[in-house]
């Protein structure tokens, strides 16, 4: 493997693995449609990859092992830090301060487990933030040295931006090769909020370097990243208001799992502003304020901090795509097949970017179809995915297939079971028995049409469901399964024994 600075204007290889191969440096070559950043006079040194992968995240390692285990050379270019957003600023450390902030509160609830009072006197967020940066570093340490032994690779730091439909150019020197692979990921999307200029605010990326504790912490934006961090923190010892501009958390979700998701915020002291009709920001004696206009209570909130969290927005936006003929869609994503090729051959979508998924599950998912597809002769679709995905608030919310919503809309006959963490057992045991489990089926062909638990457990126990739609098969398979006791999944069975008609 061959490892290039991005400061370097051009290839000078450290080698980084025994035998590794020669760069194959052709003669320098003139590019007439440049983009406006180079003019048409400029000459660079062209190098020619069987394959050119452009982000390290979830998708674009793993293709580059298949394609150095097949013998093909391949270029690994990466703007950032290896691993994506999943490793640095994604799953990885979220759910190391997660796993922190679920200890603080197992602290404070001590004497409901039956043990002596504690007292939680503070909370060291520096300590905490250390700790999360050192599972990062270890993980991507892992990942560097795996790659790292790749003989076939070329990892390069820095911008790869397109200049013909199989060339791209990146510290000065251009790249081509037959295929061409985007994993480029997204990033915080920065909301067009009044007075967004005028206030410091804080992202899902910026509030991982932050080593003092809020006092109080408004979230902008009530989904994923938002409940995740707004209790986590309130966790910490912060006061945590959310405010989202929708009439419920977590929109995209039953009503049903977002009133219960927001009871249990609301019992730990989380405040929640939903239908914020007019989200503006603003400072008042040097502390930010977040203005909104609500149905209810004070019309501007006072905070220490602010964190935006209203969704994510494609990578795709400096990568020259015009000059491959790439086009966009509306929202930034760059469109694809069932098979993530974009509508020029020889260029593949791979992760975030290209809107058929939002997740590392996904994005590691899109690889697995692009490879099985290009080196075993495989025809997989993305089309034949089963949606699925988890909040890892506690207590977690996972959910598979389609909700009940979706169900109705559909306009066919169908069943539901519901059950309440309440009556399963390993759930009271343990003294998180807040939330319950749902699942849907078809009446006539008792085919599984989609499931979701909210409860301690659930991001684990909803996979045996989800295997079963994968193997499509009935209702009946869990009905008779026996599962393990005390567990969660064991009330799985019993939730798909008692399905009733959907009214």
């Amino acid at each position: 493997m061959h490892y290039f600075d991005g400061n370097q204007s051009m290839f000078t290889a450290i080698d980084c693995a025994e035998g590794a191969r020669s760069m194959r440096m052709r003669e320098s070559v003139h590019i007439a449609n440049a983009m406006p950043q180079f003019g048409n006079d400029e000459v660079w040194m062209n190098t020619t990859f069987d394959a050119i992968i452009i982000g390290a995240g979830q998708a674009g390692p793993s293709l580059a092992a298949r394609f150095n285990d097949a013998g093909k050379t391949v270029a690994l270019i990466e703007r950032d830090l290896l691993g994506g957003t999943c490793v640095n600023t994604g799953c990885t450390p979220t759910k190391a301060l997660v796993a922190s902030a679920k200890a603080a509160q197992m602290i404070r609830l001590a004497e409901d487990m039956g043990l002596p009072r504690q007292h939680l006197s503070g909370i060291d967020l520096a300590a905490i933030q250390r700790r999360k940066d050192a599972i990062v570093a270890k993980s991507r340490q892992s990942l560097e040295k795996w790659l790292g032994g790749m003989k076939q690779c070329t990892i390069i730091h820095g911008d790869a931006r397109f200049v013909g439909p199989d060339s791209v150019i990146v510290n000065g020197d251009v790249l081509q090769a037959k295929q061409i692979f985007l994993n480029v990921g997204t990033r915080a999307a920065i909301p067009r909020l009044g007075g967004i200029d005028e206030v410091p605010y804080l992202t899902n990326s910026t509030i991982l370097k932050l080593d003092v504790l809020p006092s109080h912490l408004v979230v902008v934006g009530g989904s994923y990243i938002g409940l995740e961090y707004a209790q986590m923190f309130r966790r910490f010892g912060s006061d945590v208001t959310i405010v989202e501009r929708k009439s419920k958390l977590l929109s995209q979700e039953d009503a049903d799992v977002s009133d219960a998701v927001r009871a249990i915020l609301e019992n730990e002291g989380i405040h929640i502003r939903t239908q914020a009709d007019c989200i503006r920001l603003g400072m008042h004696d040097s502390q930010p304020v977040v203005h909104v206009d609500c149905h209810d209570n004070s019309p501007e909130i006072v905070a220490s901090h602010v964190l935006l969290a209203t969704g994510r927005t494609p990578n795709t936006d400096d990568l020259w795509l015009e000059a491959a003929g790439i086009a966009r869609d509306e929202n930034g994503f760059i469109p694809v097949n069932s098979r993530l090729e974009t509508a020029i051959p020889g260029v593949w979508a791979m992760g975030d970017c290209n809107g058929r998924g939002a997740f590392t599950h996904t994005s590691y998912n899109d690889y697995e179809i692009a490879a099985a597809n290009l080196f075993d002769g495989g025809s997989r679709s993305v089309d034949d995915r089963i949606p699925c995905h988890a909040v890892y608030i506690d207590p977690p919310l996972a959910h598979v297939g389609m909700n009940e919503r979706e169900v109705r809309d559909r306009g066919r006959p169908a069943l539901i079971g519901i059950r309440p963490m309440t009556k399963v057992g390993r759930a009271v045991e343990k003294g998180e028995s807040d939330g319950f489990m749902k699942v849907l089926a078809d009446a006539e062909t008792k085919e599984i049409l989609g499931a979701t638990i909210l409860g301690t457990g659930g991001d684990e126990a909803i996979h045996c469901i989800l295997t079963a739609m994968y193997a499509r098969k009935p209702v009946s398979l869990l009905q008779h399964s026996v599962h393990i006791h005390p567990t969660v999944a064991e009330l799985i069975p019993t939730v798909f024994g008692e399905l009733q008609p959907l009214h």
